[in-house]
């Protein structure tokens, strides 16, 4: 069982950053990919990046590949998503979330999910 609570979001000027963090509660944290997604209006759910249990593989969507970096906190049960060189393109609620692999997580599968926390990019 885990439970996500985001934070971090807010409004930003193109070409700034952000970054978001996702606190998750639960004894067995590291047993779970992670990852964020994110829904612009008028959009579906789209992926934006996933990290292995421990850290050791990364993957993100080609939209933000080079701007937007993931990592996390095993000790601290925290997941991060650093933020630059933000488009308006990027504005949309970002959700986190918790998976069997990092796989999946690509693949839009997910066990848990997040309230999601707004982001928006002005030009």
């Amino acid at each position: 069982q885990v439970q996500l609570v985001e934070s971090g979001g807010g409004l930003v000027q193109a070409g700034g950053s952000l970054r978001l963090s996702c606190a998750a509660s639960g004894r067995t944290f590291s047993s779970y990919a992670m990852g964020w997604f994110r829904q612009a209006p008028g959009k579906e759910r789209e992926f934006v990046s996933a990290i292995s249990r421990i850290g050791g593989a990364t993957y993100y969507a080609d939209s933000v590949k080079g701007r937007f970096t993931i990592s996390r906190d095993n000790a601290k049960n925290t997941v991060s998503l650093q933020m630059n060189s933000l488009k308006p393109e990027d504005t949309a609620v970002y959700y986190c979330a918790a998976g069997t692999t990092a796989v999946l997580l690509s693949t839009g599968t997910s066990k848990y999910w997040g309230q999601g926390t707004q982001v928006t990019v002005s030009s």
